[in-house]
C-alpha cells in the first residue's frame, strides 16, 4: 500500500484535494497522514483511519509520497531529506529544480490546482521531472482528477502560464462580475439585487458554456449574428479593446509565477 503524507493538509487547498481524493478512492484513509500546525483538523471524520500529526519529520519517515501544500513563504521552515520519495508540490513560484535541491529528491511533480477543488471543479495542470516513473504520474493524474480535471504539461513555462490562467480560480471572473455589478448600481439598481443577478448570470452562463459544443468564440459569434442587444454590447467591448487588459493581467500573473524564489 502506497502511503501518502501531506504537509499542510489541514489548509483550505490541501484539505479540499484530500477530501475529494478520499471520497473518490484515489487515496485510502489508512494510507494517509496529514500534518497541520492546528492538528487535529475537522473534516476527516468519515475516514477515521487517517492519521493527523504536527510532526513533519515523522510524517515524511512513514510516507512513500510527500505532498507539500503550504504557502511558498513557509517553505524555508520545512527541512527534510526526501530522497527516494516522490515529492508533489501544489505551491506556486517554486520550480522543480529548487524542490529537488531542497529535499534531495529526484522524483518531483508540480501541480497548480485552484480554489474550485473544493467543488471538485478544479482544472489542475501538472508537470513531472524526468526521473518520475509511470506509476508516479498515474498516481498524480488519478489524485488530481478526483477534484476536477487534470492536465499534464511539458514545461515549467506552461505551468507558470496556467498558474495565471486557471490558478486564479474565481478571482478574474470576480473582477468582471464586480465591474458588471458596479455598472448596474450606477444605473439605479439596488446593490443586493445587482449582486444576485450577476451571481446567477455567472452560474447559469458557466453551466451553459461548459455543456456547449461550441467554442467561446463561436458562442459570441452566435450572439453577434443575431444582431440584438447582446451583440451591441459585445461590439462596444471589442471597440474598447477588452482583450488587451485581460492579456496584460495574465502576462503579469504568469511573470510573477515564473519569477520563483526571487519574488518571495
Amino acid at each position: 500500500m502506497t502511503k501518502l503524507g501531506v504537509i499542510g493538509g489541514g489548509g483550505w487547498l490541501g484539505k479540499a484535494l484530500l477530501l475529494a481524493a478520499l471520497a473518490d478512492g484515489a487515496v485510502a484513509g489508512e494510507a494517509l497522514t496529514v500534518s497541520s500546525r492546528s492538528a487535529p483538523v475537522a473534516g476527516f471524520e468519515p475516514w477515521p483511519a487517517v492519521r493527523q500529526t504536527k510532526d513533519n519529520a515523522a510524517l515524511a519517515a512513514d510516507a512513500d509520497i510527500v505532498m507539500l501544500s503550504v504557502r511558498p513563504q513557509d517553505l524555508d521552515a520545512i527541512r527534510l531529506d526526501l530522497s527516494g520519495k516522490l515529492v508533489i508540490s501544489v505551491m506556486a513560484m517554486v520550480p522543480l529544480a529548487e524542490l529537488a535541491e531542497r529535499f534531495k529528491a529526484r522524483r518531483v511533480i508540480r501541480a497548480m490546482p485552484n480554489a474550485a477543488a473544493e467543488k471538485r471543479l478544479s482544472f489542475t495542470p501538472w508537470l513531472a521531472s524526468p526521473e518520475t516513473t509511470v506509476a508516479d504520474c498515474a498516481f498524480a493524474e488519478r489524485f488530481f482528477r478526483a477534484s476536477g480535471m487534470a492536465q499534464r504539461v511539458e514545461t515549467e513555462a506552461d505551468l507558470d502560464y496556467f498558474t495565471a490562467l486557471t490558478g486564479s480560480g474565481p478571482a478574474f471572473l470576480a473582477a468582471f462580475a464586480d465591474a458588471m455589478m458596479s455598472d448596474a448600481v450606477t444605473k439605479g439598481i439596488e446593490p443586493d439585487i445587482a449582486e444576485r443577478a450577476v451571481r446567477q448570470l455567472f452560474l447559469g452562463g458557466s453551466a451553459l458554456m461548459a455543456d456547449s459544443g461550441q467554442t467561446p468564440a463561436e458562442i459570441m459569434q452566435t450572439f453577434l449574428a443575431y444582431a440584438g442587444t447582446t451583440a451591441a454590447g459585445l461590439e462596444a467591448m471589442a471597440a474598447a479593446d477588452i482583450r488587451t487588459p485581460i492579456a496584460r493581467g495574465l502576462t503579469a500573473a504568469a511573470a510573477r509565477a515564473a519569477a520563483g524564489t526571487n519574488s518571495r
